[in-house]
């Protein structure tokens, strides 16, 4: 019988030939399949991405309130307020390395951005999170209730970081709601990362409601608008209207690249939801975002939701940042009657394409625009876009 004799040298040259082989194939895979596997943790990584006065603090709520999140409401703005930068694309990559943290639960990374003491009272409107309200955060708020934000600011303002850190670790969701991304690229990182199992819910709201309710508080935007428009000189007159520019056209850039031509490690990952829909069908558009994230809708909020959009009127001035009980479709029309048609017809000119992207119709009169028997919200079908994952893929559900 013929024997093959194979030298030493041989040998090892086959071991590593056959190692590479490997290692060469898992790089292969991973970078195919990224996202296949959820982290070891089990946790779930949610990104409310938007842009301001888009319903975006409502959307917080709905999210915050619930017993299984712990929500954090724009850790950017610490970046944005703090660094001395033209604009928001030299700050992107700072923003995303925050957010990295923080859904990891490392709070060490706002210590370059806070005054000392570190305080859970110097992270932007910390009160708005019922898990900092909470224990073992705080002991005010039993975790299943809902937290009183006024209460919470006097209770639990001198707890430290080291509290909130303890906090997120506890919960299987951690939840940041952003406005100062402008398009999806500079968050691969995060979607390609093995320890995140990140989602992005997408808000968009229509432009010519978003200027009406942005006029309501213009002072409060000044500093904003000045880094997105990377620090311009632009005519008082029209920033505004600059501004609405960038932010429809982020929204076509983020919209686009998730759905035309999405990377395999983002498909499970996006949904795209419109203000609208959600103002005249919340149980139904709220329950929706929760399975595509893995939770849970309960009565509690079930009747918690039913009250805060059924309410009488459409909020005043100094309401615009808080969260109380509104009609939430009149709040959505309120501009139709506000807003004169000549400013109307502008903001319809520099946003477009985002309009007929997001399915917002034109008005081309002051009288077509106060005649609110004529819908002006493209049904919803061509433009719901989302990759909804499979229930299998939601650690929240059993």
């Amino acid at each position: 019988m013929p024997r093959c004799r194979v030298n030493l040298s041989t040998m090892i040259f086959l071991v590593i030939l056959q190692g590479a082989a490997v290692v060469l194939f898992c790089g292969w895979y991973v970078q195919l399949n990224p996202c296949g596997s959820a982290p070891s943790n089990g946790k779930v990584h949610v990104l409310l991405l938007s842009s301001w006065r888009s319903g975006s603090s409502f959307l917080g709520q709905v999210f915050s309130q619930h017993p299984s999140v712990f929500y954090l409401m724009e850790p950017a703005w610490h970046v944005w307020t703090r660094l001395q930068k033209p604009g928001a694309q030299s700050l992107r990559m700072a923003v995303r390395d925050m957010l990295r943290s923080v859904f990891q639960c490392d709070f060490s990374v706002m210590e370059a951005y806070l005054p000392e003491p570190y305080n859970v009272s110097s992270l932007f409107m910390w009160s708005h999170s019922r898990a900092l309200c909470s224990p073992p955060a705080c002991m005010l708020t039993p975790r299943n209730q809902f937290s009183n934000q006024t209460q919470c600011m006097q209770r639990c303002d001198a707890q430290g970081l080291q509290r909130a850190e303890a906090a997120c670790n506890t919960y299987s969701h951690v939840v940041l709601k952003e406005v100062r991304f402008f398009e999806l690229e500079s968050l691969y990182p995060l979607l390609q990362d093995p320890n995140l199992d990140l989602r992005i819910i997408h808000l968009v709201r229509d432009p010519r409601a978003v200027v009406r309710s942005r006029e309501e508080s213009a002072k409060a935007f000044m500093s904003d608008n000045a880094v997105v428009l990377e620090q311009r000189s632009i005519p008082a007159g029209e920033v505004q209207y600059r501004v609405m520019q960038e932010i429809c056209r982020s929204h076509v850039r983020i919209n686009e690249r998730a759905v035309l031509k999405p990377p395999p490690f983002l498909k499970g990952r996006y949904k795209m939801v419109r203000y609208e829909d959600m103002a005249r069908n919340p149980l139904e558009e709220i329950d929706a975002m929760y399975e595509f994230v893995g939770l849970e809708m309960t009565q509690q909020l079930e009747d918690w939701i039913y009250r805060v959009t059924h309410g009488k009127g459409k909020g005043s001035r100094k309401e615009a940042f808080k969260i109380t009980s509104r009609n939430a479709a009149d709040v959505s029309q309120a501009w139709r009657t506000m807003l004169p048609h000549s400013k109307v017809k502008r903001i319809q000119e520099v946003c477009k394409g985002a309009m007929s992207l997001l399915g917002y119709r034109t008005v081309n009169s002051d009288k077509e625009q106060k005649r609110l028997d004529i819908d002006l919200l493209v049904p919803r079908e061509p433009y719901q876009f989302s990759w909804l994952p499979a229930k299998t893929q939601h650690p929240g559900k059993k």
